[in-house]
């Protein structure tokens, strides 16, 4: 198990810089008119210059997908009820999302930014939770109606 969450927060480090890179191109497609804005200008500010900031984002992404990576690992103990497994990725992926997007001035630094920030969060995690529960619930569905099918053929 701890050779998974290793190897899988490995792999989630350059995904982590990935997907960060296409959401600054998404972000500076919508609101940057017509210029390539590779992160807010609050953290270039704070960073003294555009390509400290760059960095520092493309390091903390990739932390956040190292983060995401290794916590995937909760899905696959079987031992855990789906309420716990959720309860504990939720809390250690908010653990990790929070701060950075924080540092990364991702949100207002204020109370009612933090908070805007964490329910839109909130909202999102439950979507792809809900998203993906009935895919899975779909595929389960159709491979026991197959097994009942087989069952009824014999």
């Amino acid at each position: 198990m701890k050779k998974k969450i290793i190897l899988r927060g490995a792999l989630g480090f350059p995904l982590g810089i990935a997907v960060g890179y296409v959401i600054t191109i998404c972000t500076s497609l919508i609101w940057a008119d017509g210029y390539y804005s590779p992160c807010v200008p609050e953290l270039i500010e704070s960073m003294g210059n555009e390509i400290y900031a760059v960095v520092l984002q493309a390091l903390l992404c990739g932390l956040l997908g190292t983060g995401f990576g290794a916590c995937s690992v909760i899905w696959e103990m079987e031992q855990w009820s789906i309420v716990k497994q959720t309860g504990i990725y939720f809390l250690i992926v908010t653990a990790v999302m929070m701060p950075i997007a924080y540092l990364l001035y991702w949100m207002e630094h204020s109370v009612a930014g933090f908070l805007g920030y964490l329910g839109i969060f909130v909202l999102i995690f439950a979507v792809i939770w809900i998203s993906q529960f009935l895919l899975w619930k779909r595929n389960v569905d159709k491979m026991n109606a197959r097994i009942e099918k087989t069952r009824d053929g014999l």
